[in-house]
């Protein structure tokens, strides 16, 4: 079926750039998880307890919420080859120090630090977007997204058994400054294989840098509400770091840091403001305005999709293990394998999303998703231990798929909404999906896992409800070259 549009097999053009680019994104993703399945020795080799073990988990979040919106801007200003190779490149750094640290605090100091190669995502998006027509540009972004989204399972699949080959106490060591060294590795290939653009195309940057452009005062008040959900976000994580959760932060430090992040929303607040009142003074051409709810809308898609993908992965086998344990003898061995059945899904569902959004139109494909994974988390609320395993295990899998290829419709819109601050639009989006993650995992410490799904799933119907006021994409998105003329770029 892909391949009808696209030939996956050819190795130059935009296809090259696509593989080149998905790698790069496989690449971060198995930097960024390489602790998960190593746990369990990095904890026997530093001593830890199981309240520094979830505080590592937590820190491996932590920063990737404002990186996304960090990196976005980078992107829109430096460009994607020199801004992904420069991340791959910074992010080994930090990963050496995980790997040799010699006590809890180096090791935690270096998770923190990991979380902004997790905004990796957010380049490949105006990478794809420069490289596909709109009738394409599903598809690729999806296949980006979903093969790039399954470094995660390459560091579960391949670093436990790297480690045993290197041997001893230390061998969990050199399987994470393997990929390390990959990823310093791969910076420099990426950076000497790919170019921002097609030849002879123009890579239209933000008149400023710092906050987007947006073109009516009620947008601007629209996106200065929807940045606080982000910065809530990172005080909920301070809060799980605080005495009054895993007890990492001593409370003066916590107040610090809570005082940090909301004079951060502030100064945020006052670069939006200052970015935009000059051209808002004056009335802007239809032509070159769009609607800011385009994106506030995909920032709630995301937080639903990828936000529950982050949530479910996390707790799904050991609700597999605590619920058919003792009625049908599961081990946790093989609850590890059927939670992991959650995640693989991002293979083909990811990049079936955006091909259904190329066909049948993105705001029909975002419906259709969210309808579904809204009836399948109320399904998966409804599991207990006397269904048959099967039939729970084909639950999940059907849920997933429409949580996958959620994020593939989301994504398959964000490129055509305004050109010159796609990576800006990506890095809010991709933002609101681990603040999404965090909302969730929250609940989950608060209620049963039957009441989690349901959460979820009241939540997605919510998002539904949102989505229809969303525009369909259609006729141009308008330019202008550095020479004041105008280019129109089709999005349908």
């Amino acid at each position: 079926m892909f391949s009808q549009q696209l030939n996956l097999l050819a190795f130059s053009g935009k296809i090259k750039i696509l593989h080149m680019t998905w790698m790069a994104f496989f690449i971060s993703f198995v930097v960024w998880f390489n602790h998960a399945p190593l746990m369990l020795m990095i904890a026997k080799t530093l001593g830890m307890n199981e309240a520094q073990i979830k505080t590592i988990l937590i820190l491996n979040v932590a920063l990737t919420i404002p990186a996304r919106i960090v990196i976005g801007i980078l992107v829109d200003k430096f460009g994607p080859k020199r801004t992904y190779s420069t991340l791959l490149a910074a992010g080994s750094v930090p990963c050496f120090m995980f790997a040799f640290a010699e006590n809890f605090h180096q090791l935690a100091l270096a998770r923190f630090l990991l979380g902004f190669i997790g905004a990796g995502f957010v380049i490949g998006i105006r990478m794809v977007g420069e490289w596909f027509p709109a009738r394409q540009v599903g598809i690729a972004e999806g296949i980006y997204g979903g093969w790039g989204n399954f470094g995660s399972a390459g560091a579960a699949l391949a670093l436990p058994p790297l480690a045993l080959i290197f041997g001893g106490d230390d061998g969990w060591r050199y399987a994470v400054a393997l990929t390390g060294a990959v990823s310093l590795l791969y910076a420099v290939v990426y950076f000497f294989s790919v170019s921002d653009t097609p030849k002879g195309s123009t890579y239209f940057k933000p008149k400023k840098a710092g906050a987007m452009e947006v073109t009516s005062y009620g947008d601007l008040i629209f996106y200065i509400v929807m940045t606080l959900p982000l910065y809530a976000a990172l005080t909920l994580l301070t809060w799980k770091l605080s005495p009054a959760g895993v007890n990492l932060l001593p409370e003066t430090p916590a107040l610090v840091a809570y005082a940090a992040i909301w004079i951060l929303y502030f100064y945020n607040v006052h670069k939006i403001i200052h970015i935009n009142k000059e051209h808002l003074r004056h009335p802007i051409e239809e032509i070159h305005q769009y609607k800011f709810k385009q994106v506030a809308i995909l920032d709630l898609a995301y937080l639903i999709t990828f936000g529950s993908e982050l949530a479910v992965v996390s707790m799904l086998p050991l609700f597999f293990y605590n619920t058919f344990h003792e009625s049908q003898g599961l081990t946790m061995l093989q609850a590890g394998l059927l939670g992991g059945s959650f995640a693989i899904m991002n293979l083909i569902a990811r990049p079936m999303g955006g091909w259904f959004s190329d066909r049948f139109g993105r705001k029909r494909s975002l419906n259709v998703v969210i309808v579904g994974l809204t009836a399948g988390f109320f399904l998966m609320s409804q599991i207990h231990s006397e269904w048959p395993l099967l039939l729970a295990v084909a639950t999940t899998v059907a849920c997933s798929l429409f949580v996958q290829a959620g994020c593939g419709t989301v994504f398959a819109m964000v490129p055509l909404i305004k050109r010159r601050m796609t990576g800006q639009i990506a890095g809010m989006v991709g933002a609101y999906g681990n603040v999404g993650g965090v909302f969730f995992l929250t609940v989950l410490s608060f209620f049963t896992p039957s009441e989690f799904f349901m959460i979820i799933g009241a939540t997605a119907f919510l998002v539904l409800l949102a989505v229809q006021f969303i525009d369909e994409p259609k006729g141009h998105m308008v330019e202008i070259q550095e020479d004041g003329s105008i280019e129109m770029i089709e999005v349908n």
